[in-house]
This record gives C-alpha cells, sequence and structure tokens, in this order.
C-alpha cells in the first residue's frame, strides 16, 4: 500500500515489507518450523514418488501429496506477497536423506508453494550453489573490463566462494535449502528493497527519481555468453498499489561494457551508490543451517552473502539447493518491465530463462 509523500511526486511504500534490519531480526512472523507431523507428511510423499521411481524433475504437486502442509505453505505464499517479503521454514532433518531424496522432497515442497522455471540457458531447474572453485569465469561467463582485469559474470560470482553484493533474481520468489555450511562466513544479507527506497525518498528524492528510469542492463551470464545483448529496465517501479524493485550491479557494469551503452550519469552513479549503502545500512545477517530453507520475495527484498570459507576435511562444505519459483499469487508488474518478465500480469507464469515452467 502507498501513502503521500510530503513535497514529492513519489510515494513511501508502506506495509509490512518496509521493514529495517533492527525490526525485523526480533520478529517472529517469517518463521516457521516444521512439525514432526509435517515430517511424517514429507516422508509419506517421498515414498510415493520412490515408489513410482520418479527422478526429482519428474515431481509435481500431484504425485507428491501433502495434506496440513499444504495449508501451511499457502501460509508462506501469502507472507511472500503480502507480508515481509520472506520466511525461513527450519527443521528438516537433511542427513536422514540421500542427495536424490532431498532434492525429490525440496522440488516438491516448491512444486507446492509456486512453479520452478529454469534457471539459465542450459534449463536448470535446481542449481547446486557451492564453490566450484577455479575455471568459474570460462564455465559461467568472463570478459575482460577497460583495465584488462577479469570480469566475472553475475551467474559466475555465485558459484564462488567471494562476496555476493545485494542484489534480486530474475524470479519472484528463490528459494534456497541449506544442504551443508562453510566454516566460516556465507552468512545471508537482507535488506527490505521497499524500506531503501523510503529512505532514499527521505533523503535523496532527486535521485530515487533517477531510479524510476530506465537503465540499461545486460543478459550476461545466465541468459547470454557475452555483454552485448541488453535492455532498459528501471530500479523501481510501481503498478496497482505494490512495488516492483529489480537490482544487481553487475548486469549493470557489463552493459556499460558494451559500445553504443551510454555512461551513467554522474548522478546515476550517486543514486546507485546510495541505494549501496542504505541496503547495507537498514540490512541484518543471518546464518542458514542444514535444514533451513529461505524464501525470498524479489520484488521487495535485496539479498547478498559474505565470502565464506569450506574445510572438506571437517565436513565444513558450503552447499544450497536454489529453485527460482513464479508464483501464483504474485502482483502485477509495469508493463516497461515485460522486457525482463515476459508476462506482466498478476499471477503469471513469468522469470526464470525462457519463463518456462517445469510441469504443464
Amino acid at each position: 500500500m502507498l501513502a503521500e509523500a510530503p513535497n514529492s511526486g513519489l510515494k513511501p511504500i508502506s506495509g509490512p515489507c518496509a521493514w529495517r534490519g533492527s525490526d525485523i531480526a526480533t520478529s517472529t512472523r517469517w518463521l516457521r518450523k516444521l512439525s514432526a507431523t509435517d515430517l511424517s507428511e514429507i516422508d509419506a510423499a517421498l515414498a510415493a514418488v520412490r515408489s513410482q521411481d520418479l527422478a526429482w524433475h519428474q515431481v509435481t504437486r500431484d504425485n507428491f501429496p501433502l495434506a496440513a502442509l499444504t495449508l501451511a505453505l499457502g501460509d508462506m505464499a501469502r507472507e511472500l506477497e503480502d507480508g515481509s517479503g520472506m520466511m525461513k521454514l527450519t527443521g528438516l532433518p537433511v542427513a536422514r536423506y540421500s542427495s536424490d531424496d532431498l532434492k525429490r522432497i525440496w522440488f516438491g515442497l516448491g512444486c507446492h508453494l509456486g512453479r520452478p522455471v529454469y534457471q539459465n540457458r542450459r534449463g536448470e531447474l535446481m542449481r547446486e550453489i557451492r564453490d566450484e572453485g577455479t575455471g568459474i569465469g570460462a564455465r559461467y561467463g568472463e570478459v575482460k573490463d577497460g583495465a584488462g582485469a577479469a570480469f566475472l559474470s553475475s551467474y559466475a560470482r555465485t558459484l564462488s566462494n567471494g562476496a555476493l553484493r545485494y542484489h534480486t533474481d530474475r524470479t519472484d520468489v528463490v528459494g534456497l535449502l541449506c544442504v551443508g555450511q562453510a566454516a566460516s562466513g556465507g552468512l545471508s544479507k537482507l535488506c527490505s528493497s521497499a524500506a531503501v527506497h523510503n529512505e532514499m525518498l527521505r533523503r535523496r528524492p532527486d535521485l530515487l527519481q533517477l531510479l524510476y528510469q530506465p537503465i540499461i542492463r545486460s543478459r550476461f551470464g545466465e541468459e547470454a555468453s557475452a555483454p552485448d545483448v541488453t535492455y532498459p529496465l528501471p530500479v523501481f517501479g510501481i503498478r496497482n498499489g505494490k512495488s516492483t524493485s529489480h537490482y544487481s550491479l553487475t548486469y549493470i557494469e557489463a552493459a556499460q561494457m558494451v559500445p553504443g551503452v551510454p555512461p551513467l550519469s554522474a548522478a546515476q552513479r550517486e543514486a546507485i551508490e546510495m541505494l549501496m549503502a542504505l541496503a547495507e545500512e537498514l540490512s541484518f545477517e543471518m546464518r542458514l543451517e542444514p535444514g533451513d530453507m529461505q524464501f525470498l520475495n524479489n520484488h521487495v527484498i535485496y539479498h547478498g552473502r559474505t565470502p565464506f570459507l569450506d574445510v572438506p576435511e571437517k565436513r565444513a562444505t558450503r552447499l544450497l539447493y536454489r529453485l527460482w519459483l513464479s508464483m501464483p499469487n504474485s502482483r502485477a508488474l509495469p508493463s516497461d518491465h515485460a522486457v525482463l518478465w515476459g508476462n506482466v500480469e498478476a499471477g503469471a507464469l513469468r522469470g526464470g530463462i525462457g519463463q518456462t515452467e517445469a510441469r504443464s
């Protein structure tokens, strides 16, 4: 919901999605824990798909039957769309299951919450997020910048052990299941893009106004093998009283390397720098433990990651299973966002790479 801002044509974003890290860190509205009944339902659903010899990517909402847990997931979907924009579901005993069974469970839960979409041009519906070591640039995208240094795609950076700057993914909701955690680091950094918007409106409405105007992005990484496929998209947008923000500095930087793309103005750079500073100021950190499931609405949440260190000999290796979900209860988006999302209508199948789902 939006309320008028004094002395400005822009409006602050109100409601539970406009939280500050200092407040949300002590809230429990975004936390759920699996009960013994929930785990029994999950095990029964797993037995059903195993009895049919189904691989994880063959799992659907229908062949992974849940009862009471379906209602809980529906409540979570409402919190993601109309509440804080994030959820953490804990208590899945990951050590009890094989990797194949764990993927069946995770994909099955995802199908009950939303509709999985492809995460890259390779058509992956589930991505293992881990440090893949050297050579990630060659595998997932690397070019030389103006100074001759290696510039990694966003995709490649995700599969390193380095820090990830605040960003959004190209899907309504991103889900992460923690299977293993690093010896140190790897903290999840979260902030409300609505809160960032509101604070920028309070301090520098002139800079916020620039972020409602198109900025050229690159499709380098998940969608394209080179930075020269570009598109215009604002950082912020409003439709039907609901906000959306799509932001990743890496895609903006990649576009700036493309001949013919106009350089960012000094004011645009200042606006981006302020957005990043406010995201840090208004954020909070949390550590995902094995068995934790994190869900984030990319329209209202920026997320990042601290660098991490794996120690395999101590069985301390970070591994997350990632899903991108198109949500049936999603908001409508401004028409100029179709260049990224495809269908911008409420509840539409959209986002991901190619705007396709796991099952018809």
